[in-house]
């Protein structure tokens, strides 16, 4: 492991300085390219407006004339966090501009991760047409379903979809779905600024245009008009847990989502799901999201049923609420239980391919038949973790009448675009690939089992042609030493209230440390005792065994623990340069 410090542009963290903000913190988002502090306001003001998000409008048109026509309107969602509060975000927000919810009016349908597959497919379409809908509309998927899209305006269904991944790509050509609307600031010709924003915020924004047409044709006033940021909890929820990259856009619909959510103003499922992963809402960090709510709800989609998911954002029945995370969390600690047995079967596979003594491979591709399909994209980012290298981990499908046939997910390292490198698989192997999607850092394919090791010995040689040395090394970027005026639990507090996360890094500081004592709890994770700058300091490092030397270079974020009603700084060590 390398640790390089991030380089601090020193006018830029002069410059944030003078404006007020704390050195420590001008020092930390100069290092993320902010410059001045108007970039840091999250006022709902600097929202990009709806107006430049290409479709939106057109969208909003559509509902609100579905709308006064008393037409059904029918969410197909995706089963991840994303999908699930995207559309919670959809049939909550359609209710609050006067939609009436329910089987007769606005309802929503989630594929099965197993016998569906991903997005919008024909038999999806017929199934929502079989359920009376006259209007679908997608959240979180669409934007490649082009035969889906085919087959439900074929059924006289409008269709609008939202979406916020890359298009298909056939023949090196850009393929969208025909005769619908689309809204997708990835899409050609989009304007919208925030490219990374997730599907939630798309569904967000559709709201935001539809409820301006609805003031447009008199439904309400400026000073009537129901508040739509009320949303903003689960816009900020499915943001962070779809791990998409937190720009301007982005961060400032975390931290309205955050505020609320401290101040105990959100839907009683979230509510519920913070009390079940045992966290407390007033101190809520964006990391509840990514790493406490998210995965409870993810957890529905991989091994259960994402209504269940659905039904606990959506429902305002406290006791419901507290039933359904309850039942969220039992399947997370489920998820948990398999993806340990999983992770460490495949770690032994992968190891396999080396000696100790050798490097890995280039990239990895793992497969047991006893893998569970649901859970190889995590598990695929555990082993991407550990070795760093691509990775693909392989199940067999469970669908009926394709037991032939395995499901992938992969993860992959800086440097090395997944979709990308399928792409040129393909192109290489036809007929070897059935199906494959995604973008840089993840993604996921079908091949016949037949062809597993054609697939494994053409990602490798591409994984050959396009990585170097520099980049199989694992690095992790830091923030430099921290100094010890700087080492209070204030200043944690301060740290844990900005808005951290994929693209703006949280503070992870590094220096060369004494290690005083070491010991094993839990049988896996290392409690340190530590000198820092001459002064003693406690630190854990979980998930990690191996002891460390006397003196070595750690990268390490802060944290507070508290011990006999005394809060005190600790260090989470990260990383170790050995």
């Amino acid at each position: 492991m390398k640790i390089i410090t991030r380089d601090v542009p020193p006018r830029a963290a002069w410059a944030l300085e003078q404006s007020g903000l704390h050195p420590l913190l001008a020092r930390l988002f100069a290092a993320r390219g902010i410059t001045s502090k108007d970039e840091l306001d999250d006022a709902l003001a600097r929202l990009l407006p709806p107006s430049t998000l290409l479709g939106a409008q057109d969208a909003a048109r559509a509902l609100a004339d579905a709308m006064a026509a008393q037409k059904s309107i029918c969410i197909v969602a995706d089963y991840d966090c994303d999908g699930a509060t995207a559309c919670a975000v959809g049939l909550r927000g359609l209710r609050l501009l006067g939609a009436t919810l329910g089987h007769d009016r606005v309802n929503y349908l989630v594929p099965d991760r197993v016998t569906d597959g991903y997005g919008l497919t024909p038999a999806i379409a017929r199934r929502v047409k079989a359920q009376g809908a006259d209007v679908l509309v997608t959240v979180d998927n669409g934007i490649a379903s082009v035969d889906g899209v085919r087959a439900a305006r074929e059924l006289g269904l409008d269709v609008i979809v939202t979406d916020h991944h890359l298009p298909a790509l056939v023949n090196e050509e850009i393929v969208l779905p025909q005769d619908c609307i689309i809204v997708n600031p990835n899409q050609p010709g989009c304007p919208f600024e925030s490219k990374s924003i997730a599907g939630v915020g798309v569904m967000f924004y559709v709201l935001l245009a539809l409820r301006a047409e609805l003031r447009e044709r008199g439904v309400f006033t400026l000073q009537n008009q129901p508040k739509i940021d009320t949303l903003l909890p689960l816009v900020a929820l499915g943001t962070v847990a779809d791990v998409v990259r937190l720009d301007a856009n982005n961060r400032r619909l975390v931290a309205q989502g955050l505020k609320r959510v401290r101040q105990g103003a959100m839907p009683p499922g979230m509510a519920a799901l913070f009390n079940a992963a045992a966290r407390k809402p007033a101190a809520a960090t964006g990391f509840d999201f990514g790493f406490a709510l998210g995965p409870r709800l993810n957890a529905a989609g991989r091994l259960a049923d994402m209504t269940l998911g659905i039904e606990c954002l959506t429902t305002d029945d406290a006791l419901r609420a507290d039933e359904l995370a309850r039942t969220l969390d039992g399947i997370n600690r489920e998820r948990k239980a398999i993806e340990g047995d999983m992770r460490e079967q495949a770690l032994l596979m992968a190891e396999e391919m080396f000696d100790e003594s050798e490097e890995p491979p280039p990239a990895l591709v793992v497969f047991d038949p006893d893998f569970h399909e649901g859970v190889v994209g995590i598990v695929a980012s555990r082993l991407k973790d550990k070795l760093h290298r691509p990775t693909f981990v392989f199940a067999a499908s469970s669908a009926e009448g394709k037991e032939h046939e395995l499901k992938g997910s992969g993860r992959s390292i800086a440097g090395f675009h997944l979709r990308d490198a399928l792409d040129l698989v393909a192109k290489r192997h036809p007929g070897v690939l059935l199906r494959f999607g995604g973008h840089a850092m993840a993604a996921g394919c079908t091949i016949d089992e037949e062809h597993l090791d054609t697939f494994e010995a053409a990602l490798q040689q591409v994984a050959h042609e396009w990585l170097d040395a520099a980049t199989l090394q694992r690095r992790m970027e830091a923030d430099g030493p921290l100094d010890t005026k700087y080492r209070r639990a204030d200043l944690v507090d301060t740290l844990h209230q900005e808005v951290w996360g994929q693209g703006f890094a949280p503070p992870v500081f590094c220096e060369e440390v004494q290690v005083v004592s070491q010991r094993l709890v839990g049988e896996k994770h290392l409690a340190l005792k530590l000198k820092h700058q001459g002064e003693p300091v406690d630190g854990i490092w979980f998930g990690h065994t191996e002891p460390l030397p006397e003196r070595v270079k750690i990268a390490f974020r802060l944290d507070a623990d508290e011990w006999q009603g005394q809060r005190r700084v600790r260090f989470l060590v990260e990383a170790a340069e050995v």
